[in-house]
Order: structure tokens, then sequence, then C-alpha cells
């Protein structure tokens, strides 16, 4: 077998490791919906060694400070997004960043949308991993609430109704 030969091979083995199902896990998406079913934004979900890091391309929410967190069904049923449940918790804590019981694997800081309602960040939430949870029997989602998580009150607090919501999906 030549240089070129061993070249090529190479090259489709990683061509077929990249588009086999094992690298599909490696990455899930959330697409963002109000509760009039106006698509708001969109979450890609990222595997890193230390947890996942997601990318949040908002492009119509309400200017102000939200929480953000992952909640523990992929149901998102306007109009309150009940169906998605709690925030994901597989450790059973308390609710909130600064809550010496907590957090649950769900909480994430505040975003902060300016007035333009469009928003970009990246954040690493690293007590969650897509291989464990996310994709469990019941899924998950993401969902963005009316007001500002004050990390500490539980189950969810204080942060208001929500206002966007979209299931995690490979």
């Amino acid at each position: 077998m030549g240089r070129n030969d061993i070249r090529l091979a190479t090259l489709v083995a990683a061509t077929l490791a990249l588009s086999s199902p094992a690298f599909a896990a490696d990455q899930a998406t959330a697409v963002l919906m109000d509760p009039d079913g106006k698509e708001v934004g969109k979450v890609t979900i990222t595997a890193v060694p230390s947890g996942v890091l997601l990318d949040v391309d908002l492009t119509a929410m309400p200017p102000g400070t939200h929480a953000f967190h992952i909640h523990e069904t992929g149901k998102c049923e306007p109009p309150d997004f009940a169906s998605a449940g709690g925030h994901f918790n597989p450790e059973e804590d308390k609710h909130g960043l600064m809550n010496p019981a907590g957090p649950h694997a769900g909480d994430m800081p505040n975003i902060h949308v300016p007035e333009s309602g469009q928003l970009r960040i990246e954040v690493h939430n690293q007590m969650v991993n897509l291989e464990l949870g996310l994709f469990d029997d019941d899924g998950s989602a993401i969902v963005i609430h009316e007001g500002a998580d004050d990390y500490i009150s539980d189950p969810a607090g204080h942060a208001g109704a929500r206002l966007a919501c979209g299931v995690v999906t490979e």
C-alpha cells in the first residue's frame, strides 16, 4: 500500500467517523419558541471534556435579565411550558448557584438581553453531559424565564413565568 493509499484510507475513516451516529451524540440543539409558537432563538449544546458548552443565539427575546435553565422533561407545550417540568436535577440538590445545598445541574447564570432582543453568548455547564440525563426516556428542555434567577430560592429562584422553551434534540 502506497503513501497516497494510506492517506485516502485515513481520510475515508475520518469521514465515516464524523458521519457516524456516535459523532451526532457530541452535539444537540434546542429551538426556542415563545408561547405563541414563534421562534425566538436556538441553543446548540456541544459535549466538552468538562461538561457541555451551550451556544445561545437569541433573535427575538424581551429585553432584560432572564433566568436560563435546563429543565427535566423534553416537552414544550404552550402557553406556560409547564410540561417541561422542573429544573434538571438528577442529584436532587436544592436550587441556586449561591445555595450551599445546591445547585441543580440545570441551574445556569442569568442572561442579559439588550433592547434589540438579540443576544449571542456561550455558557459552560460542568454538571451536565449529553450521554447521561439530557437524552433519558423523557428528554430535557432549555427554558428562559420572565425574570432573573435570585440564585438561592428553591425550587426555581423566583424567576417567574416561562418565556421561551426548546426541546433538546440530537
